[in-house]
């Protein structure tokens, strides 16, 4: 005789998946180290947008987060079907803002003075990328089109 148990709701909320957030863990591909995380939160598939996050760790200076960068850019487009992802970030934060540049994004605003630290005050940027122009495509739409054809069966 089998036992069949109502889940508490602790362990239903932990089995159903949040459908508006989404993480991944960034590995550096020359030894498969974990190095940091990228993240999209408030999804919202009807509107088609979402907000970007990303940490780096010590291997910062090495394209990492460009290219994870780009690939959570692609697959919220591709995969999510979003339009545009909007980032936050601060003008201190420079290495930051040429990866997220070269990545796709682009500056929409800015609140000058806004973000105090270390006694002195920086802007607060926000930057967005949309799906029609950033150059994070498809890893299928750069494949040559007899590797692209096979990878679709």
């Amino acid at each position: 005789m089998a036992d069949v148990q109502t889940p508490s709701r602790s362990t239903a909320d932990r089995t159903i998946p949040d459908l508006h957030q989404a993480h991944f863990t960034v590995y550096d591909l020359t030894d498969l180290t974990p190095v940091g995380n990228t993240l999209l939160v408030r999804i919202d598939h009807h509107q088609g947008t979402a907000e970007f996050g990303i940490l780096i760790g010590e291997r910062r200076g090495q394209g990492l987060g460009t290219e994870a960068t780009r690939l959570t850019l692609d697959w919220g487009f591709t995969v999510l079907g979003l339009h545009n992802i909007l980032l936050t970030t601060f003008s201190l934060n420079t290495a930051a803002l040429r990866a997220y540049e070269k990545a796709g994004f682009r500056e929409i605003g800015r609140r000058r003075g806004a973000v105090v630290t270390l006694g002195h005050r920086f802007d607060h940027i926000l930057m967005d990328a949309v799906a029609d122009s950033s150059p994070a495509q498809s890893s299928a739409a750069r494949l040559p089109p007899k590797t692209r054809a096979s990878s679709r069966s």
